[in-house]
């Protein structure tokens, strides 16, 4: 068993932003639709379309920003409670390297001239 003592706390605000941001441009079409649909059965205000788009437009980077911030305090409060508690235990294996190639080892013959 191998445990994880601390983590990079940048790595971690990182990877989380990405993950946030993913998700809200899988979010935006369902928030662009709402949009649109309050817009159809609204009061013809275009004020909820508008809103509807400009949200689906921005909303995959505010995620990014908070999942980046959220990353970031995660990141920090696993490494004190890690420090208090000890740590995550993983249990990893090591793959055997690969001896055989792809290919013949064996050189071309040279051609008789």
């Amino acid at each position: 068993m191998h445990i994880i003592k601390s983590v990079d706390v940048f790595s971690v605000a990182k990877i989380a932003g990405l993950l946030y941001g993913c998700l809200g441009l899988i979010l935006a079409p369902f928030f662009l639709l709402i949009g649109l649909l309050g817009s159809a059965v609204g009061r013809n205000s275009p004020i909820a379309g508008i809103f509807g788009v400009g949200f689906a437009v921005l909303m995959p980077f505010l995620y990014g920003i908070c999942g980046f911030i959220m990353g970031m305090i995660w990141g920090l409060l696993y490494n004190l409670f890690s420090g208090w508690v000890g740590g995550v235990e993983v249990e990893l294996e090591i793959k055997p390297a690969i001896i055989a190639a792809p290919y013949p080892l064996v050189p071309p013959q040279n051609p008789v001239a």
